[in-house]
């Protein structure tokens, strides 16, 4: 059958409508919550705030991250207490089921987690090592150590030449540049116990957060010089917006997220947050954070224009790590 013209233009029309609407569906945004006291990922529509999915995941799971395209999670399935855990859950977000458990063998207690260049890198607390794992080949295909104890969290530029580590006991971060040959590791010593960690939207600063003390240290990438201000309580997490111009941190020992001028290191404002927050995430247009809060089996809704709390949701037991899903 052949078409005429207009008829033509029409059916092409239509045609890149329900294209562009496909597309539109499986690019959809999602926010994953873990919920490691139970044991699974709960996601979450940001627009209604509602609970779409719940899957299972491996024991004690505390962070996650999502693959560029938004259609994978990828959890780092840590353990609870003297049972290290050893395994990576990969989950499919439009089919909201675990597709894959990554036996990770040997190494033990996977923690800070992020996607880069189609990779998953992961700390590995009890090995000092950070590792790579690809999904295209279900295998995890480099290593490289720390030397330092208790890697935590860690950054990973988008080109993946330039990778950073928050180290507890070893009250570092470690620098790996690969843009140079041979590479370089760095070690940089910062305060005791740095537990958060970010890494400023301009890649010249690492940020990072001091458990118990206080603190906040700022790492220039270019100079390694750091420096460090106080904003009292117990700084659990620090995040950066995405914009750069301010650093959010939770601080569950006095219920609050301190909003801080990211150049002028100078408070904002101190928002109070009921029922421990700890994990934070920010909308990609800088309008809205999401904060776990532990004791009250959800998380907290900041408006960041407003710099208010706008809606609490319960998301399961225990919720520590989250992450934002698409554009």
């Amino acid at each position: 059958m052949q078409m005429n013209g207009v008829w033509a233009v029409r059916f092409a029309v239509l045609l890149s409508l329900l294209v562009f609407s496909a597309g539109a569906q499986t690019k959809q945004s999602r926010l994953l919550v873990l919920n490691k006291g139970e044991n699974t990922l709960a996601i979450l529509d940001p627009q209604t705030l509602k609970i779409i999915g719940r899957v299972p995941t491996g024991n004690s799971p505390h962070e996650v991250a999502a693959s560029a395209d938004g259609r994978f999670a990828y959890v780092a399935n840590y353990g609870p207490g003297p049972e290290p855990g050893n395994s990576l859950s990969v989950i499919d977000l439009a089919a909201m089921k675990e597709t894959r458990r990554v036996d990770l063998g040997g190494l033990r207690r996977p923690h800070g987690i992020v996607e880069a260049g189609g990779k998953v890198y992961f700390t590995c607390e009890t090995n000092r090592l950070i590792a790579r794992y690809d999904p295209a080949t279900d295998k995890v295909d480099w290593l490289m150590g720390t030397g330092q104890d208790t890697s935590h969290m860690l950054a990973v530029t988008p080109d993946q030449k330039r990778i950073y580590t928050a180290n507890i006991r070893s009250a570092s971060i470690t620098a790996f540049d690969f843009s140079v040959q041979p590479s370089t590791i760095t070690q940089i010593s910062i305060g005791p116990n740095p537990e958060g960690m970010d890494l400023a939207p301009n890649g010249r600063e690492v940020w990072a957060a001091h458990r118990n003390s206080g603190e906040i240290s700022v790492v220039d990438i270019a100079t390694r010089k750091v420096s460090t201000f106080n904003v009292g309580g117990d700084p659990y997490r620090v995040k950066l917006t995405p914009d750069g111009k301010r650093a959010l941190v939770s601080n569950p020992k006095d219920g609050e997220l301190i909003v801080v001028d990211a150049v002028t290191r100078k408070e904002i404002k101190r928002i109070p947050v009921e029922g421990m927050p700890a994990g934070i995430t920010v909308t990609p247009d800088g309008k809205q954070a999401f904060v776990t809060t532990i004791q009250a089996n959800g998380i907290a809704v900041i408006n960041l224009e407003s710099l208010s709390v706008t809606g609490k949701v319960e998301t399961g037991k225990g919720p520590d790590g989250l992450a934002w899903a698409g554009q």
